[in-house]
C-alpha cells in the first residue's frame, strides 16, 4: 500500500481512509458488546466512540500498511462485569471481525449498485466522476475490512480468535487453552515474520480465506 504514495496518490488516500475506518468499526464493535454485556470498563476508557484517534495501534496500523494485516488498539474489558465471562469474553472478541464482515458486505452490495449506476451516466462526466471515486473508495474498504476480520480470527494470542475458541471449549479444555495465552505473541512473530521463505507463514494461511471472501464481495473484471 505504502508503494501507491507515488505511483497512485489518491488510491493511496482512499486506502488510508479505508484503514481507519476498518480499524474504527472492528474497536468500537468491541466496546459496543461489552457494554451491551455489562462491562462498562471500554466506556469509561473512551472506547466506545467512532472517532479513530481512540482505537489506532500505531504498530498494528504500520503493520497494515506495508504487511496488509494488523490491528487496532485493544479495547479492554473486565470479564468480573460479565454475567458468563468465558461466553460473554467469545461474544466481545467476535464483535469485532463479525462487524468488519457486515460492513464489507454492505459496501458490496453498495460497490454494484454504484457500478450499474455509473454504466447509465457515462454521458453525464460530472456525476460520473463522482460515482467514480465512490466506488474506488468502497474497493479498499472491503479489502480491508475482510484482511482485518480474517487476520484477527486466528486463534493466537492476543487476536480476537483465541478469546473466541476459549468461548466455544468446555470449561476444563478451555482452561488448558487459555495457559498458551503468555507464548500467543512469541507464535504470532514467528508468523508474521518470512524465516524459510519470502512469503510470511500467516499470509500463506489467511490468503486463501481473504482471497475467497474477495472473491464473494467484490465486482469482476472491470472495477478491479
Amino acid at each position: 500500500m505504502l508503494g501507491d504514495l507515488s505511483n497512485n496518490p489518491i488510491g493511496f488516500v482512499f486506502g488510508l481512509v479505508a484503514l481507519i475506518v476498518a480499524i474504527t468499526i472492528h474497536e468500537f464493535s468491541h466496546a459496543y458488546a461489552a457494554e451491551q454485556l455489562g462491562d462498562p470498563t471500554p466506556r469509561l476508557m473512551g472506547r466506545l466512540t467512532l472517532n479513530p484517534l481512540a482505537h489506532l495501534d500505531p504498530l498494528g496500523t504500520i503493520m497494515l500498511l506495508v504487511a496488509r494485516f494488523g490491528w487496532g488498539k485493544p479495547v479492554v474489558f473486565d470479564p468480573f462485569n460479565l454475567r458468563h465471562p468465558r461466553r460473554d469474553a467469545a461474544i466481545i472478541s467476535l464483535a469485532g471481525p463479525v462487524s468488519n464482515i457486515i460492513l464489507a458486505f454492505i459496501c458490496s452490495v453498495l460497490l454494484r449498485l454504484l457500478f450499474d449506476f455509473r454504466l447509465s451516466l457515462l454521458s453525464n462526466s460530472s456525476i460520473g466522476l463522482l460515482v467514480y471515486l465512490m466506488v474506488e473508495l468502497l474497493k479498499p474498504v472491503i479489502y480491508f475490512n475482510v484482511v482485518l476480520a480474517v487476520f484477527n480470527l486466528i486463534p493466537i494470542h492476543p487476536l480476537d480468535g483465541f478469546k473466541v475458541v476459549g468461548g466455544i471449549l468446555p470449561e476444563e479444555y478451555s482452561r488448558q487453552w487459555q495457559e498458551l495465552e503468555p507464548y500467543g505473541l512469541i507464535f504470532l512473530l514467528l508468523l508474521i515474520f518470512p524465516i524459510l521463505s519470502s512469503v510470511s507463514p500467516i499470509s500463506m494461511l489467511i490468503s486463501p480465506i481473504i482471497n475467497f471472501f474477495l472473491s464473494l464481495l467484490l465486482p469482476s473484471a472491470p472495477l478491479i
